[in-house]
């Protein structure tokens, strides 16, 4: 079905470029495909005549306004690439070009992308399948003049060209010109303190102080000195006079991050100042005391985590989608987080670098990091990127295998425990039986394309770009896996040059072609890297296969 968004447009199919070895400047654009509309090609250059009818075209999308971006200029793209038509709400791609098209680890001719797949012109360019409207929505509350160029952040540092985060800026803007205390919902990582600083910095108290403490560190018997302060010589003969968080934000906003995680009986130490004339007292002080601030108060956990008459006093709600929800975001925050990275840390990301200040990335990384599963959001992402950048010895950051087998590990641990679960209703002789055919099928699987890099999929069919409602419940975190699935850490790979190639055959010809078992007993870290080490001795894999 065609969804309309609030102007009347329709959302429509499109190809998000989420990397590009020559042109890394372009992530973030997208071209759309209508529909049911009819075919278009994909290549590099302007055709023949100049005319770019027939041709998909990329732009830049901002709010109100549309670019057409100039051609693809990647030389290794043939002028005419791909065939790429719209059926049924997926793409149905034909490869016409020289360059090599690869789908889930394959190399094919053919593929149906549907939302949230990516297929890659190998060595060239990684294309996100997405939806998105013709035209983004104008901005109704957030100013023009914070808008920075395409895929920058903006004045407030918020990143992203996706619908999500646009619907976002606008909401954070709304929210910060109403002024009463808001609820700041969303899961760790996601952002909320950033959001919390747009609220100021685009309220009427920008001007004055921004007051941020962690909630779960106030102490439970020092609450009340913590937030209201104390007089001079109070308790104690001696002691300071402190204005307490409330004082020190008067005329500017209080942000109090994991409110949840302050005990429910403490919540009304809060209720009073939170009330129409921000009434308080000092310790030691007998007169009362008015403070002329805003709270935002922050949260991972759902509204009613708190107690009714502390939520009654936050009609405002805001959440912050995580980057699971706006996934066409995260080649842009990749390439943001590996700029940022390299400006703080010079020396470490230095060897990436090029001259124009790029960060050097593979496709397998971008691949990969687009179909993971988040927990911690942009938080965790930076920290992947660092793990990346550790483990990568050449001159582009690559994804380490060990990152690369994470997911195959949780799939192999809900496997086991689907296995065990299915075994415990069936007979032993059952069990042993079944047990030993997946255990045997499990290790034969094709050698990926690419060195790999392809080895994990992206396709999220439930992702969308639409804005989230306003105020979902926050879904718990996933649960870890079973202690009976948990798998062995690999020992450390012997160095490449250990293993001769009678070796090597002699290993998957012992265990009968289960690439997974000889990997083991060489020890190696992974079946990727036997793959590596087969393709280096010029060994045909499939040829080693036993076909039984």
């Amino acid at each position: 079905m065609h969804q309309a968004d609030e102007d009347g447009t329709l959302d429509v199919l499109g190809l998000l470029i989420a990397w590009s070895r020559d042109e890394p400047h372009r992530v973030g654009e997208v071209a759309l495909f209508e529909m049911e509309g009819a075919a278009l090609l994909l290549g590099r250059g302007d055709p023949p005549g100049g005319s770019t009818a027939g041709r998909a075209v990329f732009l830049q999308q901002h709010p109100g306004t549309t670019t057409r971006m100039p051609p693809l200029a990647s030389p290794a793209v043939s002028r005419e690439q791909l065939r790429i038509t719209p059926r049924r709400g997926q793409l149905h791609i034909e490869r016409l070009g020289r360059c090599p098209l690869l789908f889930q680890g394959k190399q094919v001719d053919h593929c149906v992308l549907g939302p949230g797949d990516a297929l890659l012109l190998k060595g060239q360019l990684l294309l996100r399948c997405t939806t998105r409207p013709h035209r983004l929505p104008a901005l109704r509350d957030f100013p023009a003049a914070a808008v920075k160029g395409f895929g920058e952040p903006d004045a407030f540092g918020l990143l992203g060209e996706s619908p999500t985060a646009w619907w976002l800026r606008d909401a954070l803007a709304f929210q910060a010109k109403a002024g009463a205390h808001a609820l700041v919902l969303g899961p760790s990582g996601a952002g909320k303190e950033l959001a919390a600083r747009t609220l100021h910095l685009l309220s009427s108290r920008a001007e004055g102080p921004f007051v941020a403490r962690n909630a779960a560190t106030l102490p439970a018997g020092l609450v009340d000195a913590e937030l209201f302060g104390n007089a001079k010589n109070y308790p104690n003969p001696g002691m300071a006079e402190r204005p307490g968080l409330i004082g020190a934000a008067d005329g500017g906003t209080l942000f109090l991050d994991e409110i949840g995680e302050l005990p429910a009986a403490l919540h009304a130490n809060l209720l009073r100042v939170l009330d129409g004339d921000g009434e308080y007292h000092r310790l030691g002080e007998a007169r009362a005391r008015r403070a002329q601030m805003r709270l935002v108060a922050a949260t991972n956990r759902t509204p009613e985590a708190l107690k009714h008459d502390l939520l009654a006093r936050l009609p405002l709600r805001q959440r912050i989608p995580g980057i699971d929800e706006r996934r066409d975001d995260i080649p842009l925050l990749v390439r943001h987080l590996l700029r940022r990275a390299l400006e703080r840390s010079p020396e470490l990301v230095g060897r990436f670098a090029e001259p124009t200040g790029e960060v050097r990335i593979g496709s397998d990384l971008v691949l990969h990091l687009l179909g993971r599963t988040y927990t911690t959001h942009v938080r965790e992402l930076d920290g992947l990127l660092w793990r990346a950048m550790a483990a990568s010895r050449g001159e582009r950051v690559t994804l380490p295998d060990d990152m690369a087998a994470e997911e195959k590990v949780d799939e192999r641990a809900a496997s086991a425990s689907s296995r065990s679960s299915a075994a415990s209703r069936s007979s032993a002789a059952s069990r042993a039986s079944a047990s030993s055919a997946e255990a045997e099928e499990q290790g034969r699987v094709d050698a990926p394309t690419d060195g790999g890099c392809l080895a994990c999929t992206t396709k999220h069919r439930g992702d969308t770009t639409s804005p989230p409602p306003a105020t979902p419940s926050i879904p718990p975190a996933p649960a870890a896996p079973p202690a009976q699935a948990a798998l062995p850490a690999p020992a450390a790979p012997p160095a490449a040059t250990a293993f001769t190639s009678d070796q090597l055959r002699a290993a998957v010809a012992a265990h009968g072609g289960n690439l997974v078992k000889a990997a083991q007993a060489l020890g190696l870290s992974s079946r990727y890297a036997l793959y590596r080490l087969l393709r280096k001795h010029g060994i045909d894999v499939d040829s080693l296969r036993d076909d039984d």
